[in-house]
């Protein structure tokens, strides 16, 4: 399955992926009604949509399965959870991406089955990141943005 066209690099996931890197460094300094392009517009304030946004989730998708990421939290025990939903850190030129976990808080399930059963009312980040080849990803579905990161 390709995705590749003359005005793309070499992944569309990454192309994609960079344009929400942009726009959230544009508005946070930090190491259809619902689509990728509408995500990025609410994010910068091109449309009328609520101030505050930080943050475009997204879930990705290899070979039609979406992509769970997984690491340990910062406390006492090195909890360890999963996530379908991340916060774009950083793409570099070589379609290499840092992803950060998003979870709600309210969710006790800290290995959900899939994107259905995790709760996204609250998405926020979690600090846990992962690294990731975006050239490994054939989908990507964005969600409305968030303010994740306040």
């Amino acid at each position: 399955m390709s995705c590749r066209g003359k005005d793309h690099t070499e992944s569309c996931v990454c192309d994609i992926l960079r344009q929400i890197v942009d726009a959230q460094n544009d508005i946070v300094e930090h190491d259809c009604d619902v689509s990728c392009k509408q995500s990025i517009e609410d994010l910068l304030g091109d449309t009328t949509s609520p101030s505050g946004l930080d943050t475009v989730p997204v879930l990705l998708y290899c070979d039609c399965k979406t992509f769970e990421g997984f690491g340990a939290m910062n406390d006492e025990n090195r909890t360890v959870v999963g996530s379908f939903y991340f916060r774009v850190k950083k793409v570099d030129d070589d379609c290499c991406a840092v992803l950060e976990l998003l979870r709600d808080p309210a969710d006790s399930d800290r290995n959900p089955k899939d994107p259905t059963c995790q709760k996204t009312a609250r998405l926020r980040a979690t600090g846990i990141c992962i690294n990731v080849d975006l050239k490994c990803f054939c989908h990507v579905t964005c969600l409305p943005a968030v303010n994740a990161i306040n």
